[in-house]
């Protein structure tokens, strides 16, 4: 597997701290919520139904055509590329989360990861290409118009723009889900990070229906749980408790971009969920922060740290004090 941030036990065995007294920064998940609903002994008894009203309710969030609820939108990247014949060129616009480059990969497409103006320059070179927008870990938001562009440019050619929006719900007036029902564009979208729900594995492709109907032929029945339907329907029907979530965390987001700057570590980018830090001793950091507890998500590739929303004010204390005993 690929590293990932929230993988929380290998560190606490890593530095001999118990999981309970780590604070986790690294996923970029929201660390609050909507207390859970309650969920009818029947959801558990019967197989996932489709006309349980999930999709309807997911298309008037979204603002889409057409989607498909998958397990994560993990289940999504992994299966788009069996739906193209194999050796397409494809290219992903990098940084990126490094889950979509290396599922084009082992289904034998030839993968090329691109800085944003090389792949402008060169986008008629490619069958398909990747954006993740906002991007991971930077928070590049790139503008609407520029993206579809690219994709007429490539649907004229029957390629693919496939848009990964997981970090866009606090900003949805930049998301690409009005237009997904256009040939060739397909938007990924998160359910677990804004709503503060990692654990349901829940996600949504949005594209026009006969390619959700080869996905979903792929996927396989019952993809999503009855149970993971049934919670996703009530979150998603709760506008005003969506809005309280959407203000917290851009509230939050500030604070934590403030907190950085005041002790040195100016972010180089983010977003309401996240803030990336470049460092030279980013490596360094990240190991003084985990002998303090707190767990960052590590990129030392391009020598940076992201660091996610604290979930209470003891956590925000407990970074603000690390960050002053920061050594210089």
């Amino acid at each position: 597997m690929l590293d990932h941030g929230g993988r929380l036990r290998a560190a606490a065995q890593r530095y001999g701290i118990a999981v309970a007294d780590w604070l986790d920064l690294s996923t970029g998940i929201a660390p609050y919520g909507w207390p859970l609903p309650a969920i009818p002994e029947s959801v558990w008894q019967r197989l996932p139904e489709p006309d349980d009203g999930l999709e309807a309710l997911a298309r008037d969030y979204y603002g889409a055509a057409a989607l498909l609820p998958v397990a994560g939108s993990q289940a999504a990247i992994q299966a788009l590329p069996r739906l193209r014949r194999p050796g397409l060129r494809v290219a992903v616009l990098a940084p990126a989360y490094a889950e979509h480059a290396e599922a084009w990969r082992r289904e034998g497409h030839l993968v090329q990861e691109l800085g944003e103006g090389a792949l402008d320059r060169s986008l008629d070179r490619f069958d398909v290409v990747l954006v993740v927008n906002p991007n991971n870990p930077t928070g590049r938001l790139i503008e609407r118009e520029r993206l579809l562009d690219w994709h007429t440019r490539l649907a004229a050619r029957g390629g693919w723009l496939l848009v990964d929006e997981a970090f866009m719900d606090c900003t949805p007036e930049h998301s690409l889900a009005a237009y997904s029902q256009r040939p060739g564009l397909i938007v990924l979208r998160s359910f677990g990070k804004f709503f503060g729900l990692a654990g349901i594995r829940l996600g949504f492709a949005l594209a026009e229906e006969g390619l959700l109907e080869q996905l979903a032929a792929q996927l396989g029945p019952w993809a999503v749980s009855g149970p993971a339907r049934a919670v996703a329907a009530a979150l998603l029907a709760d506008v005003e408790g969506q809005q309280r979530q959407r203000e917290c965390l851009r509230v939050d987001g500030l604070r934590l971009a403030v907190l950085l700057s005041e002790h040195g570590l100016a972010p180089a980018g983010g977003t309401a969920l996240f803030q990336l830090v470049g460092h030279y001793q980013a490596v360094g950091l990240h190991g003084y922060f985990a002998r303090r507890g707190i767990l960052l998500r590590l990129f030392a590739e391009i020598r940076c740290l992201r660091f996610g929303l604290p979930g209470d004010e003891a956590g925000w204390q407990r970074l603000e004090q690390a960050l002053k005993d920061m050594p210089r």
